[in-house]
């Protein structure tokens, strides 16, 4: 005859408690899988109007325009965009063939590889001085150096346009008192593209100041001293202690200055429209001039080209001026 064991009371207390906690982390998990789900449907319909906004006029134009530029879209195609043919990568040939794309290019090349310099070692010098060499009025100065940056570039391109006229400007009658005789500064293929160079470095040295300047404050003075014990000059702490601890902000500003710089287009659309002779065309005002004449697929291909050098410039200046740590 066998004999079935029961269990001990306490036994059947501890599996009637172990299984009423997970009912109830059950139920709990439950109460939050729910809450969750409540937060990610309120979550999507706030970004709901966002997204919307984004697809319509971000994401949506981006994909047309990189399809315009496999196409031969015209602006007589506009009525009807599903009739034009795909022509691949022939609109991208035709741009490299056409030798005022190639002039546009060098200016841009020319524009970025000397204000870009410029202007990193010109806000860098500001921020140096009104870190350490300028004491009074230093909150007058930081604003005079900034006022350029948010004023409106169609604006200062017009009061420059007016300074650099060759009768009635400014800048020819402060040369006269000196008997020289100033040139017609933006009509001369030799001087039109240097002076939107210095007008652009006078315009954005203020945001690298500021930049710059936060990174100056950032540095531990201990450093310094202790460089300073151990017989470095000035120069040397600068460039030794420095220097090396704004790479941070120097990778900053020089990326979002060099994608500014690359698609130049206020100045020499104002100031010049990309005369004389193409001397000032910009890679941004040549597909702004291929959209007004109606070349939309060469537009696009165009644009599309200026976003490949704006990703190039951007990975070089990260491998260059990136932290090695």
């Amino acid at each position: 005859m066998s004999t079935k064991t029961l269990p001990e009371r306490g036994d059947t207390h501890d599996q009637g408690t172990a299984g009423s906690e997970r009912s109830a982390d059950r139920r709990h998990s439950g109460l939050r899988s729910t809450a969750r789900g409540r937060q990610a449907r309120a979550a999507w319909v706030l970004a709901a109007p966002f997204l919307a906004l984004f697809l319509a006029f971000m994401l949506l134009p981006v994909v047309w325009s990189l399809l315009m530029g496999l196409t031969d879209t015209k602006s007589a195609d506009l009525r009807t965009p599903l009739s034009v043919s795909f022509v691949g990568f022939d609109n991208y040939v035709r741009l490299f063939e056409d030798p005022q794309f190639f002039t546009a290019l060098r200016n841009t090349a020319v524009f970025v590889l000397v204000a870009l310099p410029l202007t990193l070692a010109a806000g860098l010098a500001a921020a140096v001085a009104l870190d350490r060499g300028i004491r009074r009025f230093r909150a007058v100065f930081r604003v005079g150096f900034y006022l350029p940056v948010i004023t409106s570039i169609v604006a200062v391109a017009v009061v420059w346009k007016t300074l650099l006229e060759p009768r009635a400007g400014l800048a020819n009658l402060v040369l006269g008192w000196f008997g020289i005789d100033g040139p017609a500064w933006l009509a001369d293929t030799r001087f039109a593209l240097p002076v939107m160079i210095v007008m652009a470095v006078w315009r954005n040295l203020g945001t690298v100041m500021i930049i710059m300047l936060a990174g100056l404050q950032s540095v531990p003075q201990s450093l310094m001293e202790a460089a300073e014990l151990d017989g470095a000059g000035p120069w040397q702490r600068f460039w030794r202690v420095t220097f090396p601890l704004l790479r941070p902000a120097l990778l900053l500003t020089a990326v979002t200055t060099g994608i500014g710089y690359l698609q130049f287009f206020d100045e020499p659309f104002v100031m010049t429209d990309g005369g004389p002779l193409d001397s000032t065309l910009s890679a941004t005002l040549y597909a702004y001039k291929q959209f007004g004449n109606g070349n939309y697929e060469m537009a696009s291909a165009a644009g599309y080209v200026i976003f490949v050098l704006i990703v190039a410039l951007t990975v070089l200046q990260f491998r260059v001026l990136r932290d090695k740590d």
